[in-house]
């Protein structure tokens, strides 16, 4: 048999197989298949944006850059039954949702605090607008700070203390919460010496979201010329009244008769003692302590007294207020803008309270505020004189607070021996 023959006799053969499985596959021919169009991806069908509070801003002007006016704004105040229209603070952020589809906002959603967050959701047709209230859970881990102070209590903590430990803002609460604490015992502008360390046991609080701040000091130890000043907190709400502060190492409670300073905001700018005076050009005795603070700061009695003086005065005092004390003791402040609204002679202030406002009237080449501490008449240094004995804690609870103080001081001090036991203390003996 011819080979020609054979090679047609194949190539016919094979192409009756190929033509067989192309024809068994006819369903999958292009020209065969119905036309689809490619599936479209949404991944953004939203549009998400932040709006902030402005100052002298309303709601309604956030809530108008959203599209929600009119009777949709109406809408929204009526669903919105949790959220403090009237007391809302410059600053507050809202998040504003929409459809890209759409002009309008379909969700507004605001943290009204650390643990609750507001959300606001536009309802499908006529159905209005539905609130919602989530509860954010913060976790609490105890931690353990310590650092020398340099320059200021600011500092050393920024030193201390990273960003991803606890932020800046959370970092400053930290510092007044120290002050705060010995607002009674320790003048931080004044009595730290550059040197002088501080331990503090806090509370931080960690959201499920990562955020941190700030919680609570349970103790602390502050070292004011080498000399400790423990602070721990104790409180004890079973039977009779509440026992609730903070309490040094042998019980007495840190409050003092006199606060350390009359400002909360405070930078000493002179010593007690002999000065040139700015304005006289001439050297006298400076009969109390400046304290430099902004113009219109509020300034606080340093105890419960009676004001014995309050008004212009024609020497170097300007506004002047003196209020009179227990035991022969007066407290002047001078150079002041104004006085609290209604402050008159013989009115009564309580410790802390507001009675005037740091200026610059009288002597005075800037903003500030003249404190004197007298007694019986006799300017005497505040920074020497004894501000009163703290009250200790009741004799029934002295066994309580050292096994609270003992637990602290484990945690504060790992490697500190044990403290004297608690004992009541009276003030004639301290």
């Amino acid at each position: 048999m011819p080979a020609s023959w054979r090679v047609s006799h194949y190539a016919v053969a094979g192409a009756l197989v190929v033509g067989g499985l192309a024809w068994a596959t006819r369903d999958a021919w292009p020209w065969r298949r119905p036309l689809t169009a490619l599936p479209i991806l949404v991944d953004a069908a939203y549009a998400d944006r932040t709006e902030t509070l402005g100052r002298r801003e309303t709601l309604a002007d956030v809530l108008a850059r959203g599209g929600v006016t009119g009777r949709d704004y109406a809408a929204f105040l009526a669903a919105a039954k949790s959220l403090p229209v009237r007391r809302l603070r410059p600053g507050l952020k809202f998040e504003l949702r929409r459809l890209k589809t759409d002009s309008l906002a379909s969700r507004v959603t605001v943290r009204l605090s650390p643990e609750r967050r507001l959300t606001v959701v536009r309802g499908a047709g006529d159905a209005g607008w539905v609130e919602t209230i989530e509860t954010i859970p913060w976790a609490i881990t105890r931690l353990r700070v310590t650092a020398a102070i340099e320059s200021s209590l600011y500092d050393a903590l920024d030193k201390a203390m990273a960003d991803s430990f606890l932020p800046a803002p959370e970092r400053r609460q930290l510092a007044w919460a120290i002050a705060d604490v010995y607002d009674w015992e320790v003048d931080f502008s004044r009595d730290i010496r550059p040197g002088d360390r501080f331990t503090v046991l806090l509370e931080r609080l960690e959201s499920s979201e990562g955020e941190r701040r700030f919680g609570r000091i349970l103790a602390a130890r502050v070292d004011v010329a080498r000399t400790p000043q423990y602070a721990f907190y104790f409180e004890d709400s079973g039977g009779g009244d509440p026992v609730t502060g903070f309490y040094d190492e042998r019980g007495r409670s840190l409050r003092r008769a006199f606060l350390r300073a009359p400002l909360q905001f405070r930078r000493v700018t002179s010593r007690f003692g002999s000065r040139y005076h700015p304005v006289l050009h001439l050297w006298r005795a400076h009969e109390g302590v400046d304290f430099s603070a902004a113009y219109g700061t509020p300034v606080r009695a340093t105890a419960d007294g009676i004001v014995a003086r309050v008004g212009r005065e024609d020497g170097g005092y300007g506004n002047v207020i003196d209020v009179r004390h227990l035991n022969g003791i007066r407290t002047r402040y001078g150079h002041l803008s104004a006085f609290a609204r209604g402050l008159r002679t013989g009115e009564r202030v309580a410790q802390g309270e507001t009675i005037g406002y740091v200026g610059s009237t009288g002597l005075s080449t800037g903003p500030h505020l003249h404190y004197e501490f007298l007694v019986n008449g006799r300017p005497t240094n505040p920074r020497r004189k004894d501000m009163g004995a703290g009250t200790p804690v009741p004799k029934q609870l002295a066994g309580a607070f050292d096994a609270v103080r003992d637990s602290l001081l484990v945690l504060l001090e790992p490697k500190t021996p044990p403290l004297p036991t608690a004992r009541p203390i009276t003030a004639a003996r301290d």
